[in-house]
């Protein structure tokens, strides 16, 4: 019988964590709470405690399980299992991760970046349909991505690849925290498009219930703009209009490279669905040459909060040989 793997999604408020089959089903899943305090000291030990006992308390033993796979934010270095600048971890030194969890646990352990294991799970589980070539975009508070090619995940030379947040939409437009300007991050993230939002109210002369809550120095979310706009407000639907603009370019400047099977769309922001996805996919086909529009399709992730967790796991796959 094959050995089961092992995945944990670190997040900056919770850490989920699964027991997945060899195929990738998930048996057993569970969270706790990510805790940031003193400089994140607190985050691997807490995995480790919480790993080994539901491990004990569901009558299993290591020797049933291949490895662990496990997604940070920050930069990783896979090649040392460390991570560093994991700013909402409080992690601002170098964390040996995988050397604490595998003298913890007693499993050899895979590091790798958070958006890279939300990607391999859509690209194993998802909606990538085990195609060889992928990309994955999530939109959350900020906008991360992987990039699939050739059935391998891409790092490039520094760990850089796949970084789509950071692609240029509006020269010279939004400052980003990474030091430029104009990242499609500023822009197509939840906080990205309260932004937006902010700035072409300030510039609406008509009637709107967005406007007004603006006005009233009421807070605004990007699901509040998203739910106006499938509900007819007019400066909500051109906010959205207008994010997908920038979305749809980024996204085709991807695939006019890539030529991937599939662009998957995640993150929290996606649950507006089609309100985001039609008129993306509009300025998408607009800004890809006949090739690529005729072959890449753009779709909504499948996996939900489960994608890191599985993605993770697949990580563990290549102990398989290694007699692990």
């Amino acid at each position: 019988m094959a050995k089961s793997l092992i995945g944990i999604d670190l997040g900056g408020t919770t850490t989920k964590i699964a027991f997945v089959t060899h195929d990738g089903e998930i048996t057993q899943k569970w969270s706790i709470p990510t805790d940031v305090s003193e400089n994140g000291k607190h985050i691997v030990p807490n995995i480790i405690t919480s790993l080994k006992k539901t491990m004990t308390d569901s009558g299993y033993t290591k020797d049933q399980f291949m490895g662990i796979g496990m997604g940070t934010p920050g930069a990783v270095d896979i090649a040392n299992g460390t991570v560093i600048g994991a700013y909402n971890l409080n992690w601002t030194t170098t964390q040996r991760v995988r050397d604490q969890i595998q003298a913890g646990v007693g499993l050899q352990l895979v590091l790798e970046n958070d958006a890279n294991v939300a990607a391999l799970g859509e690209f194993w589980k998802g909606a990538g349909e085990k195609d060889q070539d992928v990309i994955f975009v999530t939109l959350g508070t900020g906008v991360g991505g992987g990039v699939i090619a050739g059935g391998q995940l891409l790092h490039g030379i520094n760990g850089g690849a796949g970084e789509l947040g950071h692609i240029t939409v509006q020269p010279n437009g939004y400052l980003c925290t990474c030091g430029k300007r104009g990242c499609l991050e500023q822009y197509s993230s939840a906080t990205g498009i309260v932004h937006v939002a902010k700035d072409m109210a300030a510039e609406f002369t008509g009637k709107s219930r967005l406007k007004e809550l603006f006005d009233n120095n009421e807070e605004v979310t990007s699901k509040m703009v998203t739910y106006l706009a499938d509900n007819g407000d007019i400066l909500a639907s051109r906010i959205v209009d207008r994010v997908s603009f920038y979305l749809g370019l980024a996204l085709a400047n991807c695939a006019n490279i890539l030529n991937p099977a599939n662009i998957i769309i995640g993150g929290g922001v996606s649950a507006a669905g089609n309100t985001l996805l039609q008129p993306t996919t509009r300025y998408f086909q607009e800004n890809t040459f006949p090739a690529v529009r005729d072959s890449t399709r753009i779709k909504l992730a499948q996996l939900g909060n489960d994608a890191g967790a599985i993605g993770a796991s697949s990580l563990a796959l290549r102990f398989e040989n290694a007699g692990a």
